[in-house]
Formats: C-alpha cells, sequence, structure tokens
C-alpha cells in the first residue's frame, strides 16, 4: 500500500500555541479536560475535526479485517502452493509472520509518536492509490466467491463482464457502507473478528471432519511441489513465501483511523500489533487444516472455478455443494468486508493529502475535505470507488492487464512499509519524537531487520514467477509499480514541488498556513538536509 515517512521539519518546528475560543480540539464534558489525543494532535498542527468513537476493540478489528486471514490465506493459496507446495506454505508462514511483527511493530512506534490521519506517513499519492487497488483487488475476489457459488448450480463458467458486474456492485456497497462513517465502520469491523474466529471454526472442524482421505504430517509439513518451470528449488520455494507476506498486509489501517479513535497514540500501535499475533494464530489453524485435507494440487491448477480454493473445498468435502457454498460464504464475506476497509484508509488517506495542499483546491464544494453528516470524508470515498469500478474495467479486456494493475497494490504496500522505515535506520534523528509506544534500546536494531527483510520482498514480488517467461506469464508488476512511481514522481515536480510545503496548520490560529520554520541562515545544515530529503518523500 506506498505509505510516505512523516513529516520531520514540520515535527521539529511547530510553535505550539494554546487553544483559542474558535480551536476545535475536543473536550470533554469538563471542559478543562482535554482529550489527550487531541491534545497531541494540535501540537502537529491540526485540529479535531472527527467524533472519538473508536474502543480498542473496534481500531483492532479494523486492522484485523484488513489483514483478512481467511481472504488472504484462501485467495493467494494456490500460488504457494504451486511454488514450494506444503514445505514453502508452511514454512513461507511463520518465518514472514516474524519479519511482519517486526514491521508492525516498528510502524506501531511511528503511529505512537504521530497519530494523525495521515497514518505512518503523513502524506502519500502511492500509498493512497495502492489502498484503492486494494480495495479494488478485495471486491473482485469477493465477486469471484460469489461467481464460484453461482457455478456449482449451473453448467457454465460465469463471463468476465458478469464478474465485472459483481465487482461493480461490491464497489459500490463498499462506498454505501464507508459514507455512513467511522461508527458503522467500527460495528463492522467488530462484527468481522467474531465472524472470523467463528467462520474459522466452522471451516477448520468442516474440513478435518467430513474430508475422507488426510495426508500425513509428513506431507503437511515437508513435500516439495513445483508447477514454476524453475529449477531452483531454494528460488521456487521463497516465490511460495509471497503468500504469507500478501495474506498478513495491512496491520498499519489503525493508523488511518487514529484521528477517530480514543487515545489513538496508546490503542492504534496496539491494534496494529496484535492484529498481526491474532492474524498468526488464526492463519497457523487454518493454513494446517488446508494442508491436512489438500486432495490433488493438479486438481486445483487445472480447476474451472473462478478461484483455486472452491476446488480445494469441493474436492475435500466429497462434492457436497451445501457444504462447499458455506465454506464459500464464510470467505467471501470476509473478503467483502476487508475491501470495505482498504476503501476506509483510502479515503483518510486522501483526506489527509487535502488539508496538506496535497491533493487539489481544499477551499471549494466538493472537495476531499468535505465531510458528510456522519463525519464520513465521503468525496474520498466515492473517489475510491470511482477509481474502482474503472480499474474492475480492465478485467473484461484483459486479465493480465488487472492483475499487474492490482498485483502492483501489494508491491506498493511493501514499499510504503519500506519508506518510513529508511528514515529510521539511515537518519533515525528525524523521527526524535517518541510516543507512549517506544521500543527504548532496540529499536534500530528491529528497524534494519525490517528494512532488509522489506527491501528483499520488494524485489521478489517483481520477479517472474514462471519459466520459461512468456507474454502470458510475465509478471507485469514492475511496469505496474514502475509507472505509478513515475507518474507521482512527476506530478511532484510538475505541480506537487510548487504547491506543498509540509504539514499545514490547520487550527483557529490559521487554516492553511504552512508550519513555522526556523528563519533563513539560522538553520542547522545536517538537521535542514535531513528534514529536505524527508520532506520531498512525503509528497509522493
Amino acid at each position: 500500500m506506498g505509505r510516505v515517512s512523516p513529516t520531520v521539519s514540520a515535527m521539529s518546528s511547530l510553535t505550539e500555541k494554546p487553544p483559542t475560543p474558535g480551536s476545535s480540539l475536543h473536550v470533554e464534558s469538563n471542559p478543562t479536560v482535554v482529550d489527550t489525543s487531541d491534545k497531541r494532535l494540535h501540537e502537529l498542527g491540526y485540529q479535531s475535526e472527527f467524533k472519538r468513537e473508536m474502543s480498542l476493540f473496534g481500531v483492532l478489528g479494523v486492522s484485523f479485517c484488513a489483514i483478512g486471514i481467511l481472504t488472504g490465506m484462501s485467495s493467494a493459496f494456490q500460488a504457494g502452493l504451486f511454488s514450494g507446495g506444503p514445505l514453502g506454505l508452511f514454512w513461507g508462514w511463520n518465518i514472514c509472520s516474524v519479519f511482519m511483527l517486526l514491521i508492525a511493530l516498528s510502524l506501531a512506534e511511528i503511529c505512537s509518536a504521530y497519530p494523525t490521519m495521515g497514518g505512518l506517513y503523513f502524506l502519500g499519492w502511492v500509498y493512497s492509490i495502492a489502498m484503492i487497488f486494494t480495495g479494488t483487488s478485495g471486491n473482485l475476489s469477493a465477486a469471484l466467491y460469489l461467481s464460484s457459488i453461482i457455478e456449482l448450480y449451473r453448467s457454465k463458467p460465469l463471463t468476465r463482464v458478469e464478474i465485472a458486474a459483481i465487482a461493480w456492485a461490491t464497489n459500490i456497497l463498499s462506498g454505501i457502507i464507508n459514507t455512513f462513517g467511522t461508527k458503522a465502520i467500527g460495528r463492522m469491523s467488530s462484527f468481522n473478528m467474531w465472524w472470523t474466529l467463528g467462520g474459522t471454526l466452522v471451516l477448520v472442524v468442516t474440513l478435518l471432519v467430513v474430508t475422507p482421505v488426510k495426508n500425513d504430517a509428513k506431507f503437511v509439513f515437508t513435500n516439495y511441489q513445483n508447477f514454476t518451470g524453475w529449477s531452483s528449488r531454494g528460488f521456487v520455494v521463497l516465490l511460495g513465501f509471497l503468500q504469507a507476506v500478501y495474506t498478513l498486509e495491512g496491520c498499519e489501517t489503525a493508523a488511518q483511523l487514529a484521528e477517530e479513535t480514543t487515545r489513538a497514540e496508546i490503542l492504534a500501535p496496539l491494534a496494529i500489533v496484535f492484529s498481526i499475533v491474532g492474524s498468526y494464530v488464526i492463519g497457523i489453524a487454518y493454513l494446517v487444516t488446508l494442508l491436512f485435507t489438500l486432495q490433488s494440487p493438479t486438481s486445483i491448477q487445472t480447476t474451472a472455478f473462478a478461484i483455486p480454493i472452491a476446488q480445494l473445498y469441493f474436492d475435500a468435502l466429497k462434492e457436497n455443494r451445501r457444504l462447499v457454498v458455506m465454506c464459500l460464504f464464510v470467505v467471501g464475506l470476509s473478503q467483502f468486508m476487508a475491501a470495505i476497509t482498504a476503501f476506509t484508509a483510502s479515503s483518510r488517506l486522501l483526506y489527509a493529502l487535502a488539508r496538506d495542499n496535497a491533493a487539489g483546491r481544499s477551499g471549494v464544494k466538493g472537495s476531499l475535505l468535505e465531510l458528510n453528516r456522519f463525519q464520513a470524508p465521503w468525496v474520498g470515498v466515492w473517489a475510491s470507488v470511482l477509481v474502482g469500478c474503472i480499474v474492475s474495467c480492465a478485467y473484461i479486456g484483459s486479465t493480465i492487464a488487472f492483475n499487474a494493475i492490482l498485483s502492483s497494490a501489494a508491491i506498493s504496500v511493501m514499499l510504503s512499509y519500506l519508506q518510513p522505515i529508511i528514515i529510521r535506520v539511515f537518519w533515525p534523528s528525524a523521527l526524535n519524537e517518541k510516543g507512549p509506544f517506544s521500543l527504548g534500546a532496540w529499536s534500530w536494531t528491529i528497524n534494519v531487520a525490517c528494512f532488509m527483510f522489506t527491501l528483499f520482498i520488494c524485489v521478489l514480488f517483481i520477479l517472474p514467477t514462471a519459466h520459461p517467461v512468456t507474454a502470458q506469464n510475465m509478471n507485469y508488476a514492475i511496469v505496474a509499480v514502475g509507472t505509478l512511481v513515475m507518474v507521482v514522481i512527476c506530478g511532484w515536480f510538475i505541480w506537487g514541488r510548487g504547491t506543498f510545503r509540509g504539514s499545514i496548520v490547520s487550527t483557529s490560529d490559521g487554516p492553511g498556513k504552512p508550519n513555522e520554520r526556523s528563519p533563513p541562515g539560522n538553520e542547522d545544515p545536517e538537521a535542514t538536509a535531513e528534514a529536505e530529503y524527508v520532506g520531498e518523500c512525503d509528497g509522493v
């Protein structure tokens, strides 16, 4: 999802001003008591414009929902199965989970220090677009689950146009739900937590009880499969790691709701970390069950179902259509809710961009800063839906082009993790402010490990997954990501460089004014160099 690092110069040069009568700092029933999160927001140069209606359970549910453990594991299962088989799937899940937890710890520390709607990056066009693509991908997957259910009862598969039409409907429904604001999203996310827990239990029990022939432990933990054409065993297993990374992306979504969460500097970081922990536990139970009940990898490769995991259910459940429908419905609904949270994140990020004059004019009717009566940034929501529907049209013409666009979202997520981590590793003094959630002396070491793993995964994501490489099996993600990055960079030099000046003070002291900086000639050269580097990253 392409996140960008927090602005350093703006952080260090903020001038604290006492609240004035026009300031919109959130005040409790006792007017002398100010919510600590709103106070911190004011220190960062922003006014509180959203109701803080998210509790720990709610914001944890959002991150947990965004990860979508059942959906990621199911939708990408065949990718890992064909690249390393059970060996790569099981050990890749355990190894990647450790590093994704380290990334979550690093991002949580940044979120605790800068609990704003812009999240870990304050601003970031790459991340915003990646979130829109992620929501689009999720809604298409939901359409594929529904298509697979329909295909169980009809003689021929759905056409691309029919599947795209279902995807458009899910995109629009995602927008409608997001229009009802934080409270609706919080309730949906809380429901999704229980749905995932209960659904995992139902899937595990059903598969283990009904499956006639189960694999032994040797198959589950050591069996190697290779459908890629590559001869290098190690490289093939590493390709299978991508399934685990793809599944565990999304923990940072809690940061995008920081301005709608009570005690955000504490609860949002906790949500980021514990969503990974919870997802690992549920994921390992579900993954091991799938591997024990897998009947035939070849059957999954040659399936006629819209989504390959449906073939695993169909084979394992002895072609019992009702049980297959139940499994597909459990995962499909979870997939749809995960897509909703992606549009939740993208709309908040677009709002954060507009608030700092990095996305159009903020003072006109219908701008990205306009909130509806539910305090939802509805323009950003429906902009995400519109782009999602347009991208879904590509599925009709070419699945290769569509998959390239959506795979770029997965890479952009890792690139987004990489950007603030780079700052933490090479310019540690740039983010010298600490929040209640701090890694202490372990911070730099953890960030170095995160940097190395994330860089490695980003390279792995763009390598060809099949050999020999042809026009049909080429990994076009590098083209999509390269195009996205070039568009954003060109936008920065053509337009953004002249309009964006770091975070903009939106308090009553002067909406839309740049944060105060040191007078020319009085800056520390080293600090200025760091600030200029990070400031340019913020506009990307």
